[in-house]
């Protein structure tokens, strides 16, 4: 009751003002479980590709969304439970992995539509990085159910990070066909057989989006952003300590160097005088 009335309202004012295009929608089941595996461009991700949707899409969050206290966080549980997220607590020895895992097992064994992004975080930079072999392969070996690869087209582009205001285009959904690994039931404990589910997955992903694929997980890659730009900081910071004159650079004894040319010009001028 809740989600559809979110999804009247949030999903048709998207649809309304952005207008997404949509490529593969008879690739989703009119019934029955099945994983959406998707790309992750934006925080508005979840909200595109379940207004495109008939049926309803479940997707996780932190619990801390579901929370938070106050007037604020009671705001925040019910939107985030009104679009079918669901609270996943990430202070177990585990993290956030083994709770995403059981929820994802949950949402598929009750007939439902489960969404997870590989990658496990927003991309930093609109390329598409290694997939994480846990979450998503793990639910699929564990279930049996169809993986379907989606991509998310420009959805970055909407909303960079601070931007307020949202700009006024048109995004883009490609959906492609089931990833059948009934083969693989059960086999949920091979590492190796997980991180071939995952790369098969990303790879699918990578040929409806277009994207450049990054060999490495998005987390480590905004690891080394940070790290750069800390770095950048710190020696613009050195920079600025280094004092630095107008006409040249200073000396020791606080002179610049053009002032110890005129010194020295000067004292070649006394001798000179002082000799004649």
């Amino acid at each position: 009751m809740i989600y559809g009335a979110m999804k009247f309202s949030i999903g048709g004012s998207l649809k309304l003002a952005f207008r997404p295009w949509v490529e593969g929608l008879e690739n989703i089941p009119e019934r029955g479980p099945a994983i959406l595996a998707s790309n992750h461009l934006s925080f508005s991700d979840s909200f595109f590709l379940p207004a495109v949707l008939d049926r309803k899409v479940t997707f996780i969050a932190k619990a801390e969304y579901f929370t938070a206290p106050g007037v604020k966080g009671k705001l925040t549980a019910a939107f985030f439970k009104g679009v079918g997220q669901l609270p996943v607590d990430r202070s177990g020895a585990r993290g956030a992995g083994e709770a995403a895992i059981k929820a994802g097992i949950q949402v598929i064994e009750s007939g439902g539509l489960f969404g997870i992004y590989p990658e496990g975080t927003r991309s930093p930079d609109g390329r598409l990085y290694r997939g994480k072999p846990g979450g998503l392969a793990r639910v699929a070996l564990a279930t049996g159910a169809p993986v379907i690869p989606v991509a998310m087209i420009d959805t970055e582009k909407i909303q960079p990070p601070g931007q307020v205001v949202p700009k006024l285009m048109r995004p883009g959904i490609r959906i492609g066909k089931p990833l059948d690994f009934s083969r693989y039931q059960g086999m949920d404990g091979d590492r190796f057989i997980l991180r071939s589910v995952t790369d098969e997955v990303m790879y699918e992903i990578m040929k409806l989006s277009g994207q450049e694929y990054v060999d490495i997980y998005a987390t480590a890659a905004k690891r080394q952003i940070a790290e750069g730009a800390k770095a950048k900081a710190e020696e613009a910071k050195r920079d600025r300590k280094q004092p630095a004159a107008a006409d040249g650079n200073t000396s020791a004894d606080g002179n610049t160097t053009a002032d110890a040319d005129k010194d020295r010009a000067a004292d070649e001028d006394r001798t000179e005088r002082s000799g004649a």
